[in-house]
């Protein structure tokens, strides 16, 4: 079986995280996996060591390149262009749709009109996207199937396994806050920084580590703010960290006794939470959907109430001071990822619903040839 996948945006982010660790299973399980974005804000390095990526925003050349590669499916991830494309190859197979938006003013375009496309079935990371997706279309059906961690790539690495030579450096003595994202108004770095501003003023313990962020729209307004407000001492910012360094990064981290933080206002799911869960590192985060539908509270992390700075400093506190709880979740988290967001868990759901939805209208289509 051969697939495409249609997403605008080409970037470090979740859900490109989310198709690479896919695309690999895929491949295990005979479905060969292409992706087509419109726009690299510098994803390449993620998927192209996995599947056959292209990158162009020229109509003629992606209905050239449907008609001529005869997929099984296709599958548009938040592209709304995308439909017409589709139709104007004249492609007649099985389209599912990924909605991975988490705005719903942002989820509306690629929602509202399939243009004349009759897709099988939407995809969403959680129960809270479903219930967004919900509110804009009720005349397809809509299945939950989590995002997946690869748990043999991303894990709580030994000491002897670390590169500890590579950026970003562990200093002595203190315990590290790491806080993964892009500098967007989603991500809410400002609250990051308002949580910077507290701890410094408290303790010389610890130092935050912002990772990605080099391509962000905001990267030049965060910047200003990060050395305007004197930060740049306990808040270290890594714009670019190769995916393959990601768990080493996360394995500093738990060796320092650390946590993750999340500032986020709004997530459809949230990669980072697993992969830090599944390198043994406690989450901290706000207590609202879907944050709390993947992080256990007081089992693999905890969460504070809205955005509300004291209390995050309060929980991030409390799992820095306390070694004991500290391991209990590092031991927890792991569990939880392994029995809930293993890859083989949750690709094996996506493969079983392409094969029955590509089998079914093979079906469909040879009877209506044989009429």
């Amino acid at each position: 079986m051969k697939v495409l996948v249609i997403w605008r945006l080409l970037t470090v982010g979740g859900v490109n995280a989310g198709w690479r660790n896919r695309a690999i299973y895929f491949k295990k399980n005979g479905i060969e996996t292409e992706f087509l974005y419109t726009t690299d804000h510098g994803g390449l390095h993620i998927m192209e060591d996995v599947a056959k990526v292209y990158i162009t925003k020229d109509e003629q050349e992606i209905i050239k390149m449907i008609k001529k590669n005869s997929y099984d499916a296709i599958i548009v991830v938040d592209t709304g262009a995308a439909y017409k494309w589709i139709r104007k190859a004249k492609y007649k197979g099985p389209v599912l749709i990924e909605a991975r938006t988490p705005e719903l003013i942002k989820l509306m375009p690629h929602l509202k009109t399939f243009k004349r496309i009759q897709p099988q079935v939407i995809i969403v990371p959680s129960q809270y996207q479903k219930r967004l997706v919900s509110i804009l279309t009720d005349e397809v059906p809509i299945q939950v199937i989590y995002n997946g961690v690869d748990n043999q790539f991303f894990t709580a690495l030994a000491p002897e396994e670390i590169h500890y030579e590579h950026e970003p450096i562990l200093p002595v003595g203190k315990k590290i806050i790491g806080w993964i994202g892009r500098t967007d108004k989603r991500k809410n770095w400002p609250m990051l920084l308002e949580i910077a501003k507290q701890i410094k003023s408290e303790r010389s313990d610890i130092e935050i580590w912002l990772i990605g962020g080099a391509q962000s729209v905001q990267r030049e307004e965060f910047a200003a703010a990060w050395k305007d407000e004197g930060l740049t001492d306990i808040l270290k910012w890594f714009p670019v960290i190769h995916y393959q360094q990601m768990p080493h990064m996360y394995a500093k981290i738990r060796e320092s006794g650390g946590c993750t933080l999340a500032t986020t206002k709004s997530e459809s799911f949230g990669n980072t939470f697993i992969e830090s869960m599944a390198c043994g590192v406690p989450v901290v985060a706000s207590n609202m959907m879907p944050i709390n539908e993947i992080v256990i509270n007081g089992e693999t992390g905890l969460l504070f109430r809205g955005q509300n700075v004291e209390d995050a400093v309060n929980q991030i506190y409390q799992i820095l001071d306390d070694p004991h709880l500290h391991g209990r979740m590092s031991v927890t988290a792991r569990k939880h990822v392994e029995e809930t967001f293993k890859i083989q868990l949750v690709a094996d759901q996506y493969v079983k619903l392409l094969k029955s939805i590509v089998n079914e209208h093979a079906h469909i289509d040879g009877e209506v040839c044989n009429e």
